[in-house]
């Protein structure tokens, strides 16, 4: 036989199994997106990812007027030859198909329909008037109203930004493409593996979920020849609000929130300008600020007068169970949680070294002797089989961090009795001005890791370096470690150092140093600042916010528990 002859193979469709009863209707909208990226309607439909971008809302604002229901859509037997039909806003399901879909608008008359679809943009200038995932969508309308009896062979999708309209044929060519990607998005919901990400795409760019998906860093960290976008580097519009005045009250008024003291208002903020609502010592939130705050998803914080973390507020919590079930599972597992343990102690031995290194205020710089001596800690840590010897060789390290760490402030001035001389680390409580920076610095600290872990779906009560205990965030904890010279003790030795206080804003009781409310107020200042402060990111070269770091570092770490990265990358700049 030449080759010529050889008979060209047919595919053998395969649908989806027949459905039971505990599985969902697929929403119409879903099925759009599998068409448009599988992975983004995985991240949707199975993890229960969202956020908010310019289109999206820009999306809304396009439907708020047929997002009103208006009109009636008489039952297809019922209906008159005659009967001129215009419903806005009507959700149909069809158990059979296993779909179900809101139309912004039926237009027809008597039992034939059309549906109307309004998409934001302008009308693109493509084959067939329209891309895949719209015509995939609007057909998917077409077929369920045919299931409720209605002549439905053609639909129509209006963009609103060039106000035209598009007549979309439901022929059997796009009924099949439609049944093909149902079929595909069912497959990949129930085999429970999330599609790869897209390799350098355009689409990515406008996706609202590049910041939670991170297409560019996952193909990166697989081996991908690429350079990683800036993409998910997002702007830190919203910022938190710091409450610590005594019995203070903070009350909602319209899109803001207000605080008062003594009835007297103090101060407000614009709801969409709060990213976390921190509150310390006796403060009262009142029910219908925390009920909007938990429905924007802002979390509320709340500390002891002291700074002490005491836990948080959201709402009904973030949906990716398929997350936690891979982080639970995994923290049982000894293995994984020693080489996560080590990749964090080493990240944090190494960015003690690099604080030293750069911040020496004496001449000649950080001792060879003392930063060869943390090489070797580095290296004994690398080589240790168990946790317990982990937990020696970071305690050593840290003891010799902490034997050098007066070597970053500068000198005491003249006259003063209660000055920033540190000797050595001490807590619970703080014996001098330097620890009850630190500690406060430490509890700041926790209190982001404990939002940010939560926010992308992580319990942060389970570690796996950090052994799990009544009221720890242990994964906070290990989360940090990394980050306590980076972020607490930088912002301490920065607060120090610039005079952004002083030796006036401490009180010393019973052999007990704190902050005053001042000092508080300063030191939150500091802290926030070097939150914002950009910095390359040594693996993947783009530049970014430590306040945006520590989100993308949380998302990393999702996405090595759930099987997509094989190790965790901390971060540890040069």
């Amino acid at each position: 036989m030449t080759k010529d002859a050889i008979p060209e193979q047919m595919e053998l469709e395969l649908p989806f199994p027949e459905m039971v009863r505990d599985v969902p209707l697929l929403p119409a909208r879903m099925i759009n997106e599998f068409c448009y990226c599988p992975r983004l309607a995985y991240l949707e439909w199975v993890q229960g990812e969202w956020d908010d971008s310019a289109d999206t809302v820009e999306g809304r604002h396009a439907h708020r007027r047929v997002d009103r229901p208006g009109g009636t859509l008489p039952p297809a037997e019922a209906a008159e030859p005659e009967e001129k039909i215009h419903a806005r806003s009507i959700t149909l399901s069809s158990n059979r198909l296993g779909l179900i879909a809101k139309m912004d608008l039926i237009e027809g008359e008597g039992s034939r329909v059309t549906p109307v679809d309004y998409k934001r943009g302008k009308r693109p200038h493509v084959a067939h008037g329209a891309y895949d995932p719209e015509r995939v969508q609007l057909c998917v309308q077409g077929m369920i109203l045919g299931e409720h009896g209605y002549d439905c062979t053609e639909g129509a999708l209006y963009y609103v930004a060039s106000r035209e309209r598009v007549r979309v044929e439901l022929d059997e060519e796009l009924r099949d493409l439609t049944r093909r990607t149902i079929d595909g998005l069912r497959f990949v919901a129930a085999g429970g593996q999330i599609p790869p990400p897209l390799e350098d795409s355009p689409k990515c760019a406008r996706c609202s979920l590049v910041g939670i998906c991170l297409p560019d860093e996952i193909s990166f960290f697989r081996g991908a020849n690429i350079a990683p976008r800036p993409l998910a580097v997002g702007a830190d519009t919203a910022m938190p609000m710091y409450v610590q005045a005594f019995h203070a009250k903070v009350t909602k008024a319209g899109e803001r929130l207000e605080v008062f003291i003594d009835d007297n208002k103090v101060q407000s903020a614009r709801l969409i300008d709060v990213s976390q609502l921190a509150l310390f010592g006796n403060i009262y939130l009142t029910t219908p600020a925390l009920q909007e705050l938990m429905r924007r998803n802002i979390p509320v914080t709340w500390h002891s007068h002291g700074g002490w973390f005491m836990g948080h507020t959201f709402g009904t919590g973030h949906k990716n169970v398929e997350l936690r079930r891979a982080q639970f599972r995994h923290a049982d597992d000894p293995a994984l949680c020693l080489r996560l343990a080590k990749g964090l102690v080493e990240a944090k031995i190494r960015n003690a070294r690099t604080m030293l290194r750069r911040n020496w205020k004496t001449a000649g710089g950080a001792p060879m002797a003392l930063l060869e001596d943390l090489n070797s800690d580095i290296r004994r840590a690398q080589r240790t089989d168990d946790l317990s010897s982990l937990l020696g060789i970071e305690g050593t390290a840290a003891a010799r961090y902490f034997g050098a760490l007066s070597n970053l402030i500068k000198p005491p001035g003249d006259g003063e009795t209660l000055s920033f001389d540190f000797r050595t680390r001490n807590r619970r409580p703080p014996t001098d001005p330097v620890n009850a920076l630190l500690s406060y610095a430490y509890g700041l600290l926790t209190r982001s890791w404990t939002v940010v872990l939560s926010s992308v779906g992580l319990d942060p009560y389970l570690g796996f370096y950090h052994q799990p205990r009544y009221g720890r965030p242990a994964l906070s904890l290990d989360l940090m470690e990394p980050f306590r010279p980076l972020l607490g003790d930088s912002a301490v030795i920065q607060a120090i150092n610039n005079g952004e206080v002083r030796p006036t804003d401490f009180v010393q009781a019973a052999g007990s140093v704190n902050l005053t409310n001042d000092g508080r107020k300063r030191f939150i200042g500091t802290f926030e600042r070097r939150l914002a402060q950009e910095v390359t990111h040594p693996i993947l070269g783009y530049r970014l916010s430590y306040r945006r770091l520590l989100e993308v570092q949380a998302r990393l770490l999702a996405r090595h528990l759930l099987g997509e990265l094989d190790h965790y990358p901390s971060f540890t700049p040069r």
